[in-house]
């Protein structure tokens, strides 16, 4: 029998991460570089060294057994943690962080975020900073955005709401308020309403949502009748072309409106039932010690932190969704 500690590398655990998400052999061997036949192979010596079946061989798809699904969880928790390790000893040598992954909420600007982008790149270059440090970014909606910080699959998270008080190790910041109007197309039967629109009426027609990204946490759901159909969509911007083609109705954030509104796209209702400005933040991971104590942040990380302390910017990111990236 395989020794254990020998086949659940971290190369073993990306492969079922990899068959798992491409859903057969075949596809992942391709992603992979590698025929089927050495993915199952090595799945072969995961299983007997564990002594457990991983995949149920009665069906035609890569179906995860308990066992796996078990794996794949533990698997995934465990390379996130290796790369944390990597990152902590690469920024306790230089300073900078391999890699800063931050979560952005898809209300945020766009044009913004890339903006800031290019100016940490700038900035790296002024510095000189041999390897710097890899930028990735994730789009996420509602408690997904809080989900990536939370899950350590996110260092800062930039557009989150105060729904809930944040987790031990974790700070918070406002960035500011977000107004949202109601807005249909001109040609929607709402849109020749008079007066304030009730619940009443607002149950008869389709609203457009946007799906929380959160995974484990529970989703959020917004302005959505018991009852009212729903046009489920994966960003803002596909909101706001669903509700520009008359497929439904919804809120939309007043500054991502704005220009449709302005261009005739999309007419402003009112509506009966009251609605408060969303106030949102950013937070980000607190740095650590091995013995339970305060460490210094990452350079990568001071420094976009430096720029949401910035009013300016908080401003930006809340109100300027013109531009290249903003529509």
């Amino acid at each position: 029998m395989p020794d254990r500690r020998n086949v659940l590398t971290p190369e073993a655990l990306a492969m079922m991460d990899t068959i798992a998400r491409t859903g057969s052999f075949a596809a992942a061997a391709r992603e992979l570089g590698k025929v089927p036949s050495a993915l199952t192979y090595n799945v072969r010596q995961l299983e007997d060294a564990l002594d457990v079946l991983l995949f149920d061989r009665s069906s035609r798809q890569a179906q995860l057994t308990a066992a796996g699904e078990e794996l794949l969880t533990e698997g995934r928790r465990l390379l996130i943690e290796m790369d944390a390790v990597a990152n902590r000893v690469r920024r306790v040598a230089t300073g900078w962080e391999t890699q800063l992954t931050i979560a952005v909420d898809v209300v945020m600007s766009q044009v913004t975020i890339f903006e800031l982008c290019e100016a940490f790149y700038a900035r790296c270059a002024e510095q000189n900073v041999e390897h710097g440090t890899r930028l990735r970014l994730r789009s996420e909606v509602l408690a997904g955005t809080w989900e990536a910080l939370i899950s350590g699959q996110a260092d800062l998270a930039i557009g989150v709401g105060t729904q809930s008080q944040p987790p031990a190790g974790i700070e918070f910041a406002l960035l500011g308020e977000m107004e949202f109007v109601f807005a249909v197309a001109p040609h929607h039967p709402l849109a020749a309403h008079e007066g304030p629109i009730s619940d009443t009426e607002l149950l008869r027609h389709r609203a457009v949502a946007v799906a929380d990204s959160a995974l484990r946490m529970s989703p959020i759901t917004v302005n959505i009748l018991p009852g009212q159909d729903v046009l489920t969509v994966s960003s803002t911007q596909a909101k706001i072309e669903a509700q520009i083609r008359c497929m439904g109705c919804g809120y939309i954030p007043e500054p991502m409106a704005r220009p449709h509104v302005e261009a005739g796209r999309l007419v402003v209702k009112e509506v009966e039932r009251s609605r408060q400005a969303a106030v949102l933040g950013y937070a980000w991971r607190a740095g650590v010690g091995s013995k339970g104590k305060r460490a210094p942040l990452g350079l990568a990380l001071q420094w976009w932190l430096n720029q949401l302390e910035s009013p300016a910017t908080r401003r930006a990111l809340l109100e300027r969704h013109t531009g290249p990236w903003g529509g």
